[in-house]
């Protein structure tokens, strides 16, 4: 039997259909697909694929225990690596990590080792898994964690696992991060996925507080000497929206996409009027960015109801940050890319409502350095798009609350906390940093790198200053 050098597909909903519900867009692999895809992988004898992950998941192992129907083993050896692969399956950028280092890639397709970690992942979910709580020593040491998201949960998962008392400090009601608030229903489930690897979590041990805003209830230095804990990680993301700095951005109909998303997923707005959720979708709708988020509050807006739904975005389609699943997804359910156009201003009516964009049309010059093509505008070329909503997703920064009440930690010129890259150790002793408030905004996979590296160096830490 040759090779296959494509990769098997992934059955989806239908466009039409999902454009109008919150149901989850891929449908993963059947246990038959999986085994064939399996089969792919060439088990080489230095795998490259395992350069590019960044919690070192020992890729070929996973893959042979599905490729011989153990699929007990290989949600074993994933979870030895990562502690949420239901996750990762879903949302990393594998074409750019472990996918892009495929020997297949060179040839073909590589191997679908995300949909292959997700599917194993699901599997074990539907069967059920049995957590073991953990026995503490009576001297057992208290670590507190500031933030659920991704660095938040996989630095809990991994201290919990070595014996320390665990207790993560949310400020949100609802525990997750931007797992949670972020993410939308038809990306990431959040009954089905999310709150079930919080669940284990807490079977594990780890206490959650909701709630808990972080630098006006306490102060990291207030857990330390008066709560009595160890250390502390700070793993509370970016959460502050960034802005276009350009008249009319006050007008009603005009959201950060933070904001937008969070109103929508974590305050329920997909299921309106079930939750009576505040959110204003209008027939027309621009999301000015090309990220991913861009796609997620695009990809909302079209089901809360909008008719037409635009992409506002500086440079041309080859620059555009978004996965190439998620512009494909875009643009299958009918999200109109207005690429090479910048905002220049809002326009509202007599009421405060937004109700035009004004753009002016882009070429692109030289490399700036980014490494992209710097977009120019083109005098004379402004025009007005017709729109009623304006959501700005141009990126998001730290928000400031934790580092200016937490004398003794550096951060640098962006708000961003300045931490140990391998230890995630700052500049304050038994204070520990990772994911997005160190690094600006990234991926889950690689904040999970971060909480887990952190976890270990808090044990060596702790285990020092006991002896």
């Amino acid at each position: 039997m040759s090779l296959s050098l494509k990769k098997h597909s992934m059955p989806e909903q239908d466009p039409k259909v999902r454009a109008k519900n919150f149901d989850e867009v891929a449908l993963g692999y059947s246990e038959e697909t999986a085994v064939a895809e399996a089969e792919r992988c060439l088990n080489c004898k230095v795998p490259q694929c395992r350069k590019g992950c960044p919690v070192q998941i020992d890729i070929p192992a996973f893959i042979t225990k599905i490729k011989d129907r153990d699929f007990e083993g290989a949600i074993s050896k994933l979870k030895e690596a990562n502690s949420l692969p239901a996750v990762c399956g879903r949302v990393c950028p594998q074409e750019s990590q472990c996918e892009k280092y495929c020997i297949l890639a060179k040839r073909g397709e590589s191997v679908a080792i995300g949909r292959l970690e997700r599917f194993a992942a699901d599997r074990s979910l539907e069967k059920g898994e049995a957590v073991q709580p953990i026995a503490y020593a009576a001297d057992a040491q208290k670590v507190a964690i500031i933030g659920s998201g991704p660095a938040g949960l996989s630095a809990a998962g991994e201290l919990a696992k070595m014996g320390y008392k665990v207790t993560i400090f949310e400020a949100l009601h609802t525990a997750g991060g931007v797992l949670s608030y972020g993410i939308p229903e038809f990306r990431l489930p959040k009954d089905k996925i999310v709150q079930v690897e919080i669940d284990n979590l807490k079977k594990l041990g780890v206490t959650i507080e909701v709630n808990a805003v972080a630098g006006k209830l306490f102060t990291v230095d207030e857990l330390m000497t008066e709560e009595g804990f160890g250390a502390v990680f700070i793993a509370t993301g970016a959460g502050l929206p960034s802005f276009m700095d350009i008249p009319g951005e006050n007008l009603n109909g005009v959201y950060s996409a933070n904001e937008f998303l969070t109103r929508c997923n974590l305050m329920k707005a997909y299921q309106f009027p079930v939750h009576a959720t505040p959110i204003r979708i209008g027939e027309n709708v621009a999301v000015v960015g090309g990220g991913n988020v861009a796609m997620d509050a695009a990809r909302t807006s079209l089901r809360l109801g909008a008719e037409n739904v635009y992409i506002v975005y500086r440079r041309g389609e080859e620059e555009l940050p978004a996965r190439l699943e998620e512009i494909h997804h875009a643009k299958e359910e009918g999200i109109q890319f207005r690429l090479l156009n910048n905002p220049v201003a809002v326009l509202g009516d007599d009421q405060g409502w937004v109700k035009a964009l004004r753009c002016i049309k882009m070429e692109l010059g030289e490399p700036d350095g980014s490494g992209r093509r710097r977009p120019l505008p083109v005098e004379g070329s402004e025009f007005e798009l017709t729109v009623d909503t304006v959501i700005v997703a141009i990126g998001q920064g730290p928000n400031p609350l934790v580092q200016s009440t937490t004398p003794g930690m550096e951060t640098n010129k962006r708000g961003n906390i300045v931490a140990d890259e391998e230890t995630g150790a700052t500049t304050k002793p038994g204070v520990f940093a990772g994911g997005d408030i160190v690094t600006g905004a990234a991926t889950v996979i690689l904040a999970m790198g971060a909480g887990k590296k952190a976890a270990v160096a808090i044990d060596r830490y702790l285990q020092e200053k006991r002896a």
